[in-house]
């Protein structure tokens, strides 16, 4: 099958001349993958999930890239004039799908984030665990294969994280979406991920395949070797 995205030797840059915030980029992320990307801040990893949304062009290199994804938000970005079902409603009347088809579409993706009962609520009204599933739900109604989440939980406290965490592995389960996800966690990415790539000054510097089955217990010894060779493998990368 196919890989859905694959970046070949890719550089970006802002500015003129160029100063390149990702360069000899190369990934391919497979079909129905969780892949999540780990680094210190500024490292690009943003830069690298704009560029697989479009939102950004890559300056060199080679992108390819689904046409259409889903796309969730560290700051929820949620217009506070929708409610929530208006929120997850957006993209599917933006695609001019006929309103029963929107309908079926918001309302199954509401009961996915468990939010039934909400779909009249308006983002002021709801804590933050609340506005990010309604942000995954809005995601998901995009009906793209690909699903984006840049940071999506760094907001949120421990319980609320450690729930979403769950939703997300059931739904990425129930929907065989491809997941490409950023964040600043190494436990993090070892609870949710299949692979991890470590990133350093713009480029991938490691790939590390999680080895433990699902479910994870992030209290095991081998939970605990995962995140010590994560955290490895970056400080061997940044002392070279």
């Amino acid at each position: 099958m196919e890989a859905p995205i694959v970046f070949r030797n890719v550089f970006k840059s802002y500015e003129t001349p160029p100063i390149f915030v990702v360069r000899h980029f190369s990934l391919t992320v497979h079909r129905g993958e969780f892949f999540c990307l780990v680094g210190a801040s500024g490292c690009g990893k943003s830069t690298v999930i704009k560029m697989i949304a479009g939102i950004e062009a890559p300056s060199k290199g080679e992108l390819i890239r689904p046409e259409h994804v889903g796309m969730v938000f560290q700051s929820y970005a949620l217009p506070p004039w929708l409610t929530v079902a208006d929120n997850v409603a957006f993209a599917p009347r933006m695609q001019r799908l006929p309103e029963a088809h929107v309908k079926e579409l918001t309302g199954r993706y509401i009961r996915m984030v468990h939010l039934e009962g909400f779909a009249k609520k308006y983002p002021r009204e709801l804590s933050g665990g609340q506005r990010q599933r309604v942000g995954i739900a809005r995601a998901l109604a995009v009906d793209c294969e690909v699903l984006l989440m840049d940071e999506p939980f760094s907001a949120l406290d421990p319980v609320n994280t450690d729930e979403l965490h769950a939703e997300i592995l059931e739904i990425w389960k129930a929907t065989s979406k491809t997941i490409v996800m950023v964040s600043h966690h190494f436990e993090e990415a070892i609870t949710l991920a299949d692979r991890v790539g470590v990133m350093r000054a713009g480029t991938l510097a490691e790939i590390v395949p999680v080895t433990l089955l699902r479910p994870r217990d992030e209290n095991s010894p081998e939970f605990a070797e995962e995140v010590r060779r994560l955290r490895e493998c970056l400080a061997m990368r940044a002392v070279k």
